[in-house]
């Protein structure tokens, strides 16, 4: 039996999408090993990811509820508002964190055989998704601590799970692209993530944010995720601008768009480069 073996120009190209499919066993390697050894012999792992957004929730209720006495959503506890907003916006965090610099950590990988580089990137947002249902025990215990029960449109949560998951992987291919042939981006991120915490409605509701301001306030695409979260975990406590949603959804679309544009158009030099 002969094996035929066809050498065409943009081949590899025009295949593209198609490899992304037939690779996907080293996606599922890929994402067993970050978990495995962010989680395997280790506590601090699984603590972490608990620890740090119920720290953050009970630092924010104090500043923002009780100091500043900004108002809850509804009868809502302040609390379980916060860490209704903490959920998306660590899990956005940890995968923009991970995905950024993912192309360098895997310098081994990328620089010896070939598959779509777009992979790796992709693969370790499964990390943040991990800490995230880890999180997400916390938000249960709260429910049942307050009596809180969600309504109907916790059945749409998967949704603004997948938005969230488009929010941090857009900026994320676009800066770990980057990253690869200029290694001070990798210190952008902590200053986005901090920076970005204070201008988002996590210790917060987009409530409190003037009319004139809201455009603005928009353009940040975590605004129409948080508030999706909320929407669905406090169900008709927390109404949603469907105008500045829809703004917040426009801004994902085009950073994912984005991201992925930059990392194709650089990836066939990541080899070279890495």
């Amino acid at each position: 039996m002969s094996v035929e073996t066809v050498l065409e120009p943009g081949r590899a190209e025009k295949n593209y999408w198609r490899d992304l499919w037939h690779y996907r066993e080293l996606f599922q390697v890929l994402a067993w090993r970050d978990i495995s050894v962010r989680y395997k012999q280790t506590v601090i792992g699984v603590a972490w990811a608990l620890i740090r957004p119920f720290l953050t929730m009970i630092v924010f209720t104090v500043i923002f509820g009780k100091v500043a006495k900004l108002p809850s959503e509804g009868a809502a506890p302040y609390a379980l508002m916060v860490f209704a907003g903490m959920l998306p916006w660590t899990f956005f965090a940890t995968a923009l964190g991970e995905a950024s610099n993912s192309l360098v950590g895997n310098a081994n990988l990328i620089s010896k055989v070939y598959f779509p580089r777009l992979i790796v990137p992709t693969a370790t947002v499964v990390v943040a998704f991990v800490d995230f249902l880890i999180s997400f025990a916390i938000l249960a215990v709260m429910m049942v601590w307050y009596q809180f029960l969600p309504g109907w449109q916790i059945l749409l949560l998967p949704a603004f799970v997948l938005l969230a998951f488009a929010a941090s992987l857009g900026p994320g291919l676009w800066i770990t692209s980057l990253n690869v042939k200029y290694r001070d981006f990798r210190y952008v991120i902590p200053f986005l993530v901090q920076f970005g915490l204070y201008i988002s409605p996590v210790g917060f509701s987009s409530s409190v944010i003037p009319e004139k301001w809201r455009l603005l306030y928009s353009l940040n695409p975590m605004v129409g995720v948080i508030d999706g979260f909320r929407w669905c975990i406090l169900g008709g406590q927390t109404p949603i601008d469907w105008q500045a949603f829809g703004l917040s959804l426009a801004v994902t679309a085009f950073f994912l768009w984005l991201g992925i544009r930059q990392f194709r158009k650089m990836e066939k030099s990541f080899a070279d480069l890495i």
